[in-house]
This record gives structure tokens, C-alpha cells and sequence, in this order.
């Protein structure tokens, strides 16, 4: 009698014979995630970084500012779920309701529509101590489980690095595309190779590259100063083809209006004309 078992594609992670016992699985990679009936959404594009600490939430908060401006139905979600920011910069700390439908995302003061795990959390300084299967598990119902309506744009804000999170989203969300935001230092440059090298390799189109803290304007002559040193972003761009959407100056009105709980009143021309490139 023999011993010989069927494979399953399971069995080969670790298997001494992978790659040479001549029965080849065919993986399947996961499938799209859908939204609920109550739910269109038109274009969801994502705003990564290479590293944390490059002002990608408030990149992404400028980008729904812009459209917002333009008359568009707009979304975030915060999938930055260890560090989600986006809630306190708009002011909103009550917990989010669900109805049969799902989960009802909270709106600003200026009509976008946000969910986030603060909006969840029973105190918004609590700590999200949770294994990476059940944060992107979270991630994945902000998407298909918020009864988010009709939207033309949902952004999303992801957690910095190429982890879990991206993963995720890059295999079961269908976005349009990502935007990465650096800053003008070599480190950060650096890391923001590895954002676009893991795009590449999952098949999604970088839309564009935000430099943020580009540089100080001088209150007094109005000279641009660089803090953080010449900017390279053009050479990044010209490298990887890919087009430069705005250089983000450091704004201490912009500074105020979060730190005050009021990013809705932000108005800046940073990001005019962005609608066209993404």
C-alpha cells in the first residue's frame, strides 16, 4: 500500500522537497475586497512613506482638502491603526455608530468623511496592542464594512514602512494607486526606494511623489530656507519616472490649525492643480 499523500499548497511552506517533488500549486493571490450596497466609491488611492515622521497624515489631509475644495465627496481612512492622527486633527473625538449596515464614519465640520480606530477605541489614548492578523483584519472592514456612501475620492492614510498594513491594502483594496510623501533628507530618500520597489513588485501605480517640509519661508524677505537641506526630489522622480505632485513648505499656520483641532479651516495653495496628475 502506498504512503504517498496529496499535497496541498499549504504543505510546501518548509517542505525539504519544495521546489523538486514535480506537482506545482498554483497560488491564488487574495481577492479584491468589496464595499457594501450602500457604498460607491469612485477612486480610493493611498499615501504612503517610507519612514514614519515625514507628515504623510497631514499630506493626506491636504489631498482631501483639495478636493473638498473642488466640490468632491471625500474620504480618509486612517489605517495607521497604532498611530492614528487623522480624528484629533480634525477636532472629532466622539465614538463612531453603526447601524445594520455597518459602521457610520464621522464628518467634519467641512463634509469628509472619516474612520478611524480612535473613532472605536473606548479612551482615545489607549494603546492598540494588537498582533498583525487582527490589525489588518481592522483594515480591511474600514474598506468594506463603513458605510461610507457615495464617494469620489477615498484616501487612504497608511502606517510608514512596506509592513502588513500595505501588504494588505496593495492585495485586497482596489485603489487607484498610491502616493509616497518624503522629505528632502538622504535618509528618507533612501527609505522611499523601498516604498516604490514594493509597488512595482505588487503591480501598483505610484501616482506621484509629495516632498513635504521642502523648506521655511522667510517671514520678514520671503527667501525659501532649506531646514532640512536641498531638495532631491527631482532627481527620485527622474529616476523612476514618476511625477512630482507638490513640494510642501513648513507652515506654522498650517502647524496651529492642528494643533488646534481645526485642519477643516486649513486653506493653502500647495496642492493646487494636483486633481490633474492623479
Amino acid at each position: 500500500m502506498s504512503t504517498e499523500q496529496e499535497c496541498q499548497p499549504s504543505d510546501c511552506e518548509g517542505c525539504a522537497s519544495a521546489g523538486n517533488c514535480g506537482k506545482e500549486q498554483q497560488m491564488k493571490g487574495p481577492e479584491k475586497l468589496v464595499t457594501g450596497p450602500s457604498t460607491e466609491i469612485k477612486h480610493a488611492i493611498a499615501i504612503v512613506s517610507g519612514k514614519g515622521g515625514v507628515g504623510k497624515s497631514m499630506v493626506t489631509a491636504l489631498m482631501a482638502k483639495r478636493m473638498k475644495t473642488l466640490g468632491k465627496k471625500v474620504g480618509i481612512m486612517d489605517a495607521d491603526i497604532t498611530g492614528p492622527s487623522i480624528p484629533k486633527m480634525y477636532g472629532i473625538h466622539k465614538k463612531a455608530m453603526a447601524n445594520e449596515e455597518g459602521m457610520i464614519p464621522e464628518v467634519t465640520s467641512d463634509g469628509t468623511k472619516i474612520m478611524s480606530i480612535n473613532l472605536l477605541l473606548e479612551n482615545q489614548e489607549d494603546p492598540v496592542i494588537w498582533r498583525s492578523p487582527i490589525i489588518t483584519g481592522v483594515v480591511q472592514q474600514f474598506y468594506k464594512d463603513v458605510v461610507w456612501g457615495d464617494l469620489d475620492y477615498l484616501f487612504i492614510d497608511m502606517p510608514p514602512g512596506t509592513g502588513d498594513v500595505p501588504l494588505t491594502v496593495f492585495q485586497t483594496v482596489p485603489i487607484d494607486g498610491i502616493i509616497i510623501v518624503t522629505s528632502p533628507q538622504d535618509l528618507v530618500r533612501s527609505v522611499v526606494e523601498k516604498s516604490i520597489n514594493m509597488a512595482e513588485v505588487m503591480n501598483v501605480p505610484v501616482l506621484g511623489l509629495v516632498e513635504n517640509y521642502s523648506y521655511l519661508k522667510c517671514p520678514d524677505c520671503g527667501k525659501e530656507i532649506a531646514v532640512f537641506g536641498e531638495s532631491k526630489i527631482e532627481e527620485l522622480a527622474e529616476k523612476h519616472k514618476i511625477p512630482i505632485l507638490a513640494k510642501v513648505p513648513i507652515d506654522a499656520n498650517i502647524a496651529e490649525l492642528v494643533e488646534e483641532e481645526r485642519f477643516a479651516e486649513v486653506s493653502v495653495p500647495y496642492l493646487d492643480g494636483v486633481e490633474k496628475l492623479i
